[in-house]
């Protein structure tokens, strides 16, 4: 389930609209804030950042908007290659709706936790919640809908949602409520969202490939002689090859 074979970014995108769509808005938003240092990146900051203070004062926005919003390059990396890894299986299950639906309920669920359980003064903001709310919904799928994930996946689950619950602990500077709240929120509406859903499978993208591809002909016949300037390896892996090279400037802005 969490393997990811999709032949390129392209195609990546095609089958994973919704998680592709998030990763990009996270990106894109840390790019023109913290990266480019634009001053429109700054005001979006300001106006989506969660504040319990300006939620008690009526802006309910920010229950929703911080899901978007990251302090650093690792953060937003760590967040959205979570997204890229755990994401997909569920957006091909639910279906672009309902996994919409709930990774954006899990997330408001962990930020209206933090207002009521964090004081007045805290201000937060990541996707922390949001994940952790997948987590939940996987963890549910590994004790109550076994036909749903297969032995190897549901094992790769909880180790990781163990391991992250202990760092969620041991590190400083962590929205605990919004971690813990979120992976409730995941098992609390997981039974709803799972219902009438059929088990992940990479066999289904790849049928949908092949119509499409074959479909494609009847309109170019002749695309097989267009050249190709970028190599095909280099083609197919060029996303990955992007995370990398950001994943290493994160560690070297670290040093």
């Amino acid at each position: 389930m969490f393997i990811r074979n999709e032949r390129s970014i392209k195609e990546f995108m095609q089958y994973y609209p919704i998680v592709s769509t998030i990763v990009v808005i996270n990106l894109f938003l840390w790019l023109i804030r913290n990266l480019l240092g634009l001053q429109i990146g700054w005001d979006i900051y300001q106006w989506g950042i969660g504040s319990n203070f300006l939620i008690e004062m009526g802006e309910y926005w920010r229950l929703v908007t911080p899901i978007f919003l990251h302090a650093d390059l690792m953060h937003v990396l760590f967040n959205s290659f979570s997204l890229v890894l755990f994401g997909p299986a569920l957006e091909q299950m639910l279906g672009k709706y309902k996994f919409l639906l709930a990774y954006l309920g899990t997330g408001i669920i962990a930020n209206i936790a933090t207002y009521f359980l964090e004081p007045l003064s805290y201000v937060h903001l990541g996707a922390s919640g949001a994940v952790f709310g997948l987590f939940g919904i996987y963890a549910f799928m590994a004790f109550f809908r076994k036909n749903l994930i297969d032995h190897g996946s549901s094992q790769i689950v909880l180790t990781i949602l163990g391991i992250s619950l202990l760092m969620t602990f041991l590190r400083s500077n962590i929205n605990v409520y919004a971690h813990l709240f979120g992976l409730i929120g995941g098992l609390a509406i997981a039974p709803l969202i799972l219902s009438k859903v059929e088990p992940y499978s990479p066999w289904r993208n790849i049928r949908k490939s092949r119509y499409q591809e074959d479909d494609s002909i009847q309109f170019n016949p002749n695309r097989w002689n267009n050249k190709r300037r970028i190599p095909t390896a280099l083609r197919k892996n060029i996303f990955w090859i992007i995370l990398g090279v950001l994943v290493i400037f994160g560690l070297l802005s670290r040093l």
